[in-house]
């Protein structure tokens, strides 16, 4: 078992799970407009586009898929482990399920070609989502430790307080353009220019710019950091003209930190 509460587990599970049927649903209506809720009496909110099973079935297996793949996701909200070995395990094993659920749901709607790309964008999702993990994790051990005078006060602008969070900027503002602009059609790179820039790169700086603001005040090289990071990804992803998108890194994560800050004294102990 994964959890040593089973309870707690089971709860976040089946939370997690109603949340994905209802993602399910509401993608199955924004994608076939009119098949739910609509007039027409056929089955038609499979969101399958290329199954080969009747659609009824291709409804249910939707339904189960999404259930699990929303299950998944709510569990991970839980520490699996205390202990190094056994977190690497468990959170293989975790990521094995969640990557075989997408694997059914890619195949049963799409088919293999798309596989690859899916299963390589879940993974920087998962590494995204345990890298930002382990800066908290960093941040609170080292909150614990100035605490108890086992450290020095903040560095100059605050510069080793936020080297943790350097392997997410790289990760966040130059690798994953660099990847996603490998499986952009050059006709029309939507992934590069549409869902790159227009939602994982501000949605991922303002989300590590709030998590380090809450924990170690304002830090303003992040935000410099952020732009610095994306900037070799424009001569080869973009061109020129991208340049001034280096802003949107930037300003994100600026905000972030401005809403880490107002969280943090809202709470009057400092900590995130």
């Amino acid at each position: 078992m994964l959890f040593p509460d089973k309870k707690q587990a089971m709860r976040r599970g089946l939370a997690g799970g109603v949340l994905g049927v209802a993602a399910y649903l509401l993608l199955a209506f924004l994608t076939q407009p009119g098949a739910i809720f609509g007039v027409t009496l056929r089955l038609a909110f499979t969101f399958c586009y290329n199954a080969h099973v009747p659609e009824a079935l291709g409804a249910v297996l939707g339904l189960l898929l999404w259930f699990a793949f929303g299950a998944e996701i709510g569990v991970a909200t839980l520490p699996f482990a205390d202990d190094g070995p056994a977190l690497v395990r468990r959170t293989l094993l975790h990521f094995a399920v969640m990557a075989a659920t997408l694997s059914a749901w890619v195949l049963l709607n799409f088919g293999f070609r798309e596989l690859p790309f899916l299963l390589l964008l879940l993974l920087l999702i998962y590494l995204l989502v345990w890298l930002g993990r382990w800066v908290g994790w960093y941040a609170e051990v080292a909150a614990i430790r100035e605490k108890l005078g086992l450290s020095p006060g903040p560095s100059p602008l605050k510069w080793k307080e936020t080297l943790p969070y350097l392997p997410f900027a790289i990760l966040l503002c130059f690798l994953l353009p660099v990847v996603l602009d490998f499986f952009d059609p050059p006709d029309v790179p939507v992934l590069t220019g549409l869902v790159c820039l227009y939602l994982l790169l501000p949605v991922g700086a303002f989300c590590s710019g709030l998590s380090l603001a809450r924990r170690q005040g304002f830090c303003p090289l992040y935000p410099l950091l952020c732009a610095f990071c994306f900037l070799p990804a424009v001569p080869l992803v973009y061109n020129y003209t991208a340049l001034p998108f280096c802003a949107v890194p930037l300003c994100a994560a600026l905000l972030g930190e401005l809403a880490g800050l107002l969280t943090r004294r809202g709470k009057g102990d400092g900590c995130g």
